[in-house]
């Protein structure tokens, strides 16, 4: 396939832009009126006119939706920032010299920051709710599909609160080494984290049940459910790795492989809102999507020669955005005729 036949969705129903700087992340925001990258410089850029907004002091280096409208974002300057559609940036919490690496939101009014062994809870407002500690530095945070709990990865395990809850204790999932991220299955009922070394390490809430997911060739810094959870979908392979979450598995049931044979990582994975459609980024820049049932597979855009870095849906299904280390940014909507 040549460069112009996978650039044809970009070329025809999408917009690309050279940002200048590695893209970390990138976010819809829940009313669909924005889409926004996070940068290694501190800028956040807005797709609607690639419009810069200074938002941190050093690097962003963490986006997420926000509760009803925007994005929020962390970076190495300590702030927890909001970025309204318009572009208005707006400081919602300093947490000194501390980076805040990781943040996440729910659309039931919380949001969460993760700074140093801590994480940082806040209202829909703003305002402090608690914090909540942990052994060591948390790598990765998820809310589940209700906003009721929050899981936090970190070395040695996992930990799994309940947001609400007066007491602060949480349940914690051991297992020795350093975990890196971590989701929550859509129905509730198992916690996954990535480690350190190539493998997955998963637990089944109902009855503390271990699970391990191995024989990757590389690190899965990217990985998420599908809608209904049947399916876990990861990066870390020459091609797309879903581990199924039905008929008793994954324990005892081999994954499915999509989108391999060039022998080019997956760097990122994201997951269709509604269908069970995988969207997936290579090292080397390839952009596509795969349906699960068919194993079809369709080009959104073709190898730059640097890695995807960020990787995102609408909360329709209907636009995909990407970027990569480079700084090449683009934007996809699929329902364009």
């Amino acid at each position: 396939m040549s460069a112009t036949e996978a650039d044809f969705l970009l070329d025809t129903r999408g917009r690309a832009q050279d940002l200048g700087a590695w893209v970390v992340g990138v976010a819809f925001g829940r009313e669909d009126r924005c889409c926004a990258f996070a940068l290694g410089d501190g800028t956040v850029r807005l797709a609607e006119g690639w419009r810069s907004i200074a938002a941190h002091d050093g690097a962003c280096l963490s986006i997420a939706p926000d509760c009803a409208e925007g994005v929020i974002t962390g970076g190495d300057d300590g702030r927890l920032m909001r970025i309204a559609p318009d572009g208005t940036a707006s400081e919602l919490a300093r947490y000194g010299s501390k980076w805040v690496e990781h943040v996440a939101t729910h659309e039931a009014g919380v949001r969460a920051a993760a700074v140093g062994k801590a994480v940082h809870l806040l209202d829909g407002g703003g305002a402090a709710l608690k914090s909540l500690a942990h052994p060591s530095t948390v790598t990765g945070i998820a809310f589940d599909a209700k906003g009721k709990r929050i899981a936090a990865s970190h070395y040695n395990g996992a930990s799994l609160w309940f947001v609400g809850a007066k007491e602060g204790t949480p349940r914690l999932l051991e297992w020795k080494g350093s975990h890196t991220g971590v989701v929550i299955s859509p129905d509730g009922t198992h916690v996954v984290t990535s480690m350190q070394e190539n493998t997955l390490h998963g637990w089944r809430l109902a009855d503390g049940q271990h699970m391990r997911m191995a024989g990757y060739p590389a690190k899965t810094k990217s990985m998420g459910f599908t809608a209904k959870g049947r399916w876990l979908a990861t990066a870390g392979a020459d091609c797309v790795v879903l581990w199924p979450f039905f008929g008793g598995g994954p324990m005892g049931k081999a994954p499915t492989e999509l989108a391999g044979g060039d022998g080019v990582l997956c760097t990122a994975v994201a997951c269709h809102p509604s269908q069970e459609v995988v969207a997936a980024g290579f090292g080397d820049g390839l952009v596509l999507m795969a349906e699960i049932s068919s194993g079809r597979v369709v080009p959104i855009a073709a190898p730059r020669g640097s890695a995807i870095s960020a990787l995102a849906w609408n909360g329709v299904g209907t636009q995909l955005a990407f970027g990569t280390e480079g700084g090449f940014a683009g934007i996809v909507d699929l329902a364009r005729r």
